[in-house]
């Protein structure tokens, strides 16, 4: 079996993989780094964040005042500290972006422009124009080029962690092109392998977003942190789930109901007065705007389409010039994929999966309880995002914790062995074996990836959706169960190891359905009512029993265990959720 040795490995080339894999060679020039990415790097999920990364700047704005932002729009569950550090360091890592060369949008007197972003009092959303995760990304991947010291192992799928007792020793993986199995024999691994909202069926995201790091994790008995909580996205096209930016809204868009009425004005959205004012409503947390529409379901006054019921959003009355100047991908997208203008035509739009608070346990510095493997970016939590992610905190988070990442794995380094036991490279031989004989010759008639997939997705939209309770949870337990003997029965039509697509669907699946139940177990134990979790059964928030993350570990049987540990709290103590102020 093919060997090939890093000091460091990266799982996924996105921007916390790439902003991890400079830190490294920043840190240590001597140190081999491996890019392992089953796309190529600029073909990251990254790429498709639209509207700004979040960095206190302005003369009114402060780190405290950003640090509250989050913390009241985590609904409390946010671990304080890392808060403090993130927030302290993300104006340093927009800045550095500038520097390698990130087109910032700027004022008229050339000052770096912020705009107002969900959640958040204070303009503080550094953007360029509604492409920043495309800049941000190929600022990072031009950067990343740059060093001798890392090289990237494009279109390279991963199939699992090397663990032996309590340290990583690297990961296996299989070469596209050829089919050939690789062992990735590294010192430090440090996974940024995105989220996994294909769990769900209508979803912002690629793909790609399969939760692949989650699973190696969760199965490497690493355990999962917070996976309950999964932000709904008010503003996603019915069809595809193409995400519209919330810089729409942040530039003056409104969402109306049928009736052309500004509906947000008849919720609780978190604000101190009565209804909000106006000109803001539009701006709430994305867990209530998400909400918000159900509520108009609910009601009937929301519209039919072919792809289920939607509202609109309008922003003819910015004009011409502005969407172009700040929006220009949004009008893109919607002339693509809905056909419509809309400088002149309302945007029919709805609530779509869109981000994972949860992921992979790590202390601040990206490590996991796992020697030797840490993690950043969704993958990961930490949790700066607590039960509801305020928007354009992901793009600064993968910067910062992706840095931290890759300065933890460097040191971490110098505590590995030099060469891992042969437990690990028996382990890689059994994953060979596995993908060259059961899985490639797994041929005949029984059921296709795609059942088992469609399946799962479904169950989890209509149990594990914007609104749960106990009945639908327990429906999707079980379903999951189901869908996971079945999986046994599932054959491959592609024997061949060229570029063979439908194993790594396979194993994806695999992964999602790791996912899935850690999602499901964690939202049944968690009996109240939080940012983006929402029991009708428990509608209200429980402090006393539920100040606490989640942490869903796999039992030796196999089964979900899940426990709690609490939130760490340093200076803001719980109270209402307002935004606002």
């Amino acid at each position: 079996m093919e060997t090939v040795h890093h000091d460091v490995l990266l799982i996924g080339g996105g921007g916390a993989g790439l902003r991890a894999a400079i830190a490294v060679a920043e840190a240590n020039p001597r140190l081999t780094v491996g890019v392992a990415s089953k796309v190529y790097p600029m073909r990251s999920h990254t790429v498709s964040a639209e509207g700004g990364a979040a960095g206190a700047i302005r003369p009114e704005d402060s780190l405290d005042e950003h640090a509250y932002d989050t913390i009241s729009g985590g609904d409390w569950l946010c671990h304080q500290g890392a808060v403090e550090a993130f927030v302290r360091e993300a104006p340093e890592e927009l800045l550095r972006m500038e520097h390698w060369g990130c087109p910032w949008s700027r004022t008229p007197d050339g000052r770096i422009a912020t705009r107002p972003f969900g959640g958040m009092k204070i303009e503080r959303t550094w953007y360029a124009a509604d492409k920043t995760g495309f800049h941000l990304l190929h600022s990072l991947y031009q950067t990343a080029l740059k060093y001798p010291s890392i090289s990237f192992h494009d279109e390279w799928f991963v199939v699992d962690l090397l663990v032996d007792g309590d340290r990583c020793h690297g990961a296996v993986a299989i070469e596209l092109a050829s089919g050939k199995v690789v062992a990735l024999l590294a010192r430090s691994v440090v996974l940024c392998t995105g989220g996994g909202g294909r769990v769900y069926p209508f979803t912002t995201n690629a793909n790609i977003k399969t939760g692949d790091g989650m699973a190696f994790a969760y199965r490497a008995g690493v355990p999962l942190k917070d996976m309950e909580f999964v932000q709904y996205h008010p503003t996603g096209l019915p069809f595809t789930g193409i995400l519209i930016t919330e810089a729409t809204r942040g530039e003056g868009g409104h969402l109306v109901n049928r009736d052309g009425y500004r509906y947000l004005q008849d919720y609780d959205l978190g604000t101190p007065e009565p209804k909000p004012v106006k000109r803001s409503m539009e701006l709430g947390p994305r867990d209530r705007l998400s909400q918000a529409f159900v509520g108009e379901q609910e009601k009937g006054r929301t519209v039919e389409s072919k792809w289920g019921d939607v509202v609109h959003l309008d922003i003819r009355h910015l004009g011409e010039k502005l969407i172009d100047e700040r929006l220009p991908f949004v009008r893109e997208l919607c002339r693509k994929y809905q056909k419509i203008d809309p400088v002149h035509e309302l945007i029919p739009v709805r609530p779509v999966v869109h981000y994972m608070m949860g992921g992979v346990h790590t202390d601040i510095e990206g490590a996991t309880p796992v020697a030797g493997l840490f993690a950043a970016g969704e993958v990961a939590c930490v949790s700066i995002n607590g039960a509801n992610r305020l928007g354009s905190n992901s793009l600064t988070e993968l910067l910062v914790f992706g840095a931290r990442a890759g300065r933890g794995a460097v040191q971490e380094v110098e505590n590995a062995p030099d060469r891992p036991p042969e437990a690990v490279l028996r382990r890689a031989l059994e994953v060979e074996r596995r993908i060259h004989g059961d899985l490639l010759l797994r041929r005949g008639e029984g059921e296709r990836v795609a059942t088992i997939r469609e399946e799962m997705q479904l169950t989890l939209e209509a149990n594990v959706g914007i609104y749960r309770e106990r009945a639908g949870l327990e429906e999707a337990r079980e379903k999951l169960r189901e869908l996971r003997d079945r999986m046994k029965g599932v054959s491959l039509d592609d024997g061949s190891l060229t570029f063979n697509t439908e194993l790594p669907h396979y194993l994806e699946m695999e992964n999602m359905l790791d996912v899935a139940e850690a999602i499901v177990h964690s939202a049944l134990n968690r009996e109240e009512s939080r940012g983006s979790h929402q029991r009708r059964d428990f509608p209200a928030r429980d402090d006393e029993r539920f100040l606490a993350h989640s942490l869903v570990r796999r039992s030796p049987e196999g089964e979900p265990r899940v426990e709690l540990l609490p939130v760490t709290i340093t200076r803001w103590e719980p109270g209402e959720r307002v935004y606002g102020r």
